[in-house]
């Protein structure tokens, strides 16, 4: 369902596919109480200069802080009648800071993320420096428009260590009206100096309803998939808007099934099936399967810790650190370009002694 396209301007590393940019996202589905908590601390005119919003990925934690900040720049003064009166975060898009911010023309504002390599054509694994110095240079001067000045950064866990020793720098001591929005998919590997000095705010994953909504809202491709795969896609999406947009995508829903059949044999391995998954994975277009796959087995083993209850803890043990070593060897893997197949093989043994543990 993705259309190919000519790159005419890089991509962008904080928008997914051709969906809209949680900059031109109006509507936020499932998180009323993060909003209220934040309008809440704005309305105190005793706002924490910097937020850690946390959460797992495609949840809506981009598009939350984009919806603040437009809501604190739209309305710089707390104390002021409109935010007294205001009963969520929106501003209409037809309002100037937010045509502002949708052109990424706003002087007060600055989005930290991933840049693109135009050399290797993809994204620079990390936020480099380069892209931190960005933001000193924003408090360097005054506020173009005498009020707040915002950082986006998405995401928080991209920071290379001299970029995050210049953000802890500026949140140490910032500068007067300054918020600092970071948005992280893992919160508790963020540099222990860096989440003390911040507020977190944790969003939880969506429920399938939600997600639906959202996909409708963003329009086509996905919100012209029939019922039954949005439904299907929505159950399956583990919360996330991103990934029940990824399994709309191509095969995904083909592909999420298929695996879905090789898990539910566990701890059983249909080796030859394995196999042939692993193959399907190679090669850099393959990239949204590997994720849908990922997204998917990390699905099955929550499936299975809530199945456990609290009454297995050395069995909920053996699923957690399978967790962790599927998402780290998943993150070295991306990150050196390395082949995908001895992951997967690696994922199902160590499924298969996690389920064959669970029945002992």
């Amino acid at each position: 369902m993705k259309a190919p396209r000519e790159i005419e301007f890089p991509p962008e590393s904080d928008r997914f596919l051709d969906a809209p940019h949680p900059r031109n996202t109006e509507a936020l589905f499932g998180h009323a109480a993060a909003e209220k908590t934040l309008l809440k601390a704005y309305r105190s005119n005793r706002l924490p200069h910097a937020w850690i919003i946390g959460g797992m990925e495609g949840i809506g934690k981009a598009t939350l802080a984009w919806r603040f900040a437009r809501f604190v720049l739209a309305h710089p003064d707390p104390t002021s009648e409109s935010v007294s009166r205001a009963v969520d975060l929106s501003v209409p898009a037809t309002h100037p800071v937010s045509r502002r911010i949708a052109a990424l023309s706003h002087g007060d504002v600055l989005v930290s993320r991933r840049e693109w390599d135009t050399k290797a054509k993809k994204h620079f694994t990390q936020i480099r420096a380069e892209e931190a110095r960005r933001i000193v240079d924003l408090f360097r001067k005054s506020a173009a428009e005498g009020g707040w000045r915002v950082v986006i950064l998405d995401s928080v866990d991209d920071l290379n260590r001299q970029s995050a020793n210049a953000l802890l720098k500026m949140i140490e001591e910032p500068p007067s009206k300054s918020l600092f929005l970071l948005v992280s998919h893992r919160p508790a590997h963020i540099l222990p100096t860096i989440r003390s000095r911040s507020r977190m705010l944790h969003l939880s994953p969506l429920q399938p309803g939600d997600i639906l909504q959202a996909m409708r809202k963003a329009g086509p491709p996905w919100a012209n998939a029939s019922q039954d795969d949005l439904v299907a896609a929505a159950e399956r999406g583990q919360g996330s808007v991103r990934s029940a947009m990824r399994l709309l995508d191509g095969k995904g829903l083909v592909l999420a099934r298929r695996l879905e059949g090789l898990l539910d044999r566990l701890p059983d391995v249909d080796l030859a099936g394995v196999h042939d998954l692993a193959d399907t994975l190679t090669g850099r277009d393959a990239t949204d399967d590997f994720e849908t796959v990922l997204s998917t087995v990390f699905g099955w083993i929550d499936a299975q810790v809530r199945a456990q209850g609290q009454g297995g803890a050395a069995r909920l043990a053996r699923f957690a650190e399978v967790w962790e070593k599927i998402a780290a060897s998943a993150r070295e893997t991306e990150a050196f370009n390395l082949d995908r197949r001895p992951l997967i093989l690696s994922i199902f043994a160590d499924l298969a002694a996690a389920a064959r543990a669970a029945r002992s």
